[in-house]
């Protein structure tokens, strides 16, 4: 590998302008860790953005790849392939959800979503096309989705915006909730169990029931977009599972490859029903290698006693963070690994998780000022326990 200012300088040069990276280039990363290219070891919070689940080198993961490249990659879809039937049978096993499209992003799968919402009550004759979504929701980065994102510094650079999608209400907000979903032409309204971007705020089990009563009763669709909270990350498989509401429609990605780039959107036979051959499609999607990797992942995440430790885990991660008193600490949130502590202000939020990077642990700021918890979730109460101690000393520090 060649050394890091040679690696930047050729990403300078070649790579359009549009993240900020932090100067590391990462080599090579064994279960929670991650070294980087001058031998240095991170301990990860982070995974990737709540991607590798399974930390990193995992054998399920590594092996699933493998013997799947030796067999086939991509086919195209004009054929079947045993593993797109297997990965969406573990995707949806124990719920009432009955038909995946299978993408390579979580972008895709809200567009998918969007677009299914739509084709739905355009067959039936029916003309509902508008879709509610909340106020800083985070849901993609196609023109359609970032219009669904209730965060103006998403979309704004990018107007117009498609029309009929950017219509937001406030997140945990009943009231304005009825009132937008009133519009006879309203066809779903999309949300997050978790607005994870926007700073790993919950949903409240009110709201989302409400959600489901009003969408029900109006004859609208409800979609939720667990890309973030999905494939266990929440202590089940899906975060709808703990709030005890049937959405029309899931998307998802992240976590379901473990790594490899695959997402799902996933819904009811009925709603499902709506798509014909050539509504929709994809080159990449639901390829045999995606799929094969995606279905040991999760065969995996659902083997018993998984989704347990990933709750008694989370808990335990919250609990500690709890425990650290300081004025610059607003509130800790969230549900299993996907937890957020609120600073003050961005200012010491990006303070505490730049020392912290020096220190050799990796976190990120969501939301401004949330620090964001998202570690694999093979992660130990030991690896917690030195995170949260690190943690400690940069308190103390400030």
């Amino acid at each position: 590998m060649s050394d890091f200012q040679t690696i930047k300088a050729r990403d300078k040069k070649y790579f359009m302008n549009t993240y900020s990276p932090v100067d590391i280039a990462f080599e090579k990363g064994k279960g929670c860790y991650l070294t980087d290219s001058e031998g240095k070891t991170y301990l990860d919070f982070l995974a990737g953005i709540a991607v590798n689940c399974l930390g990193y080198d995992h054998p399920v993961f590594t092996n699933a790849l493998t013997e799947q490249a030796h067999k086939v990659a991509v086919v195209s879809n004009y054929f079947y392939s045993e593993a797109r039937g297997l990965m969406a049978e573990v995707l949806m096993r124990g719920t009432h959800l009955n038909k995946a499209f299978f993408g390579n992003s979580g972008a895709e799968a809200n567009e998918c979503a969007i677009k299914l919402a739509r084709k739905y009550f355009y067959q039936r004759g029916e003309n509902k096309y508008k879709i509610v979504s909340a106020l800083h929701s985070f849901h993609g980065r196609t023109l359609a989705t970032v219009t669904a994102t209730g965060q103006e510094q998403y979309n704004k650079p990018f107007s117009p915006l498609p029309g009929g999608i950017g219509i937001y209400v406030p997140f945990n907000d009943i009231a304005a909730l009825e009132k937008a979903l009133s519009d006879p032409e309203v066809a779903a309204f999309m949300v997050e169990p978790i607005q994870c971007e926007g700073g790993i705020v919950p949903a409240t089990k009110e709201y989302l029931e409400k959600a489901r009563e009003l969408t029900a009763a109006n004859g609208q669709l409800l979609i939720f977009d667990e890309v973030q909270t999905g494939a266990a990350r929440t202590g089940t498989f899906w975060a709808f599972e703990q709030y005890g509401v049937k959405p029309d429609i899931v998307s998802s990605a992240k976590g379901i490859g473990g790594g490899f780039p695959v997402s799902a959107c996933m819904a009811t036979d009925e709603v499902a029903a709506a798509w014909k051959p050539g509504d929709h499609g994809t080159t990449f999607g639901a390829n045999p290698l995606a799929c094969a990797v995606g279905y040991a992942v999760c065969t995996k995440l659902r083997e018993p006693g998984f989704m347990e430790a990933v709750r008694e885990n989370g808990e335990y991660l919250k609990e500690g963070l709890k425990k650290i008193v300081s004025p610059y600490v607003k509130d800790v949130r969230g549900m299993g690994l996907v937890v957020g502590m609120e600073m003050e202000n961005e200012e010491i939020a990006n303070k505490i998780y730049k020392t912290m990077l020096e220190k050799g642990f990796i976190l990120n700021v969501c939301g401004h000022k949330v620090m964001r918890f998202v570690p694999p979730l093979i992660i130990t109460k030991s690896e917690i326990d030195s995170m949260l101690e690190a943690l400690k000393e940069v308190f103390e520090d400030l």
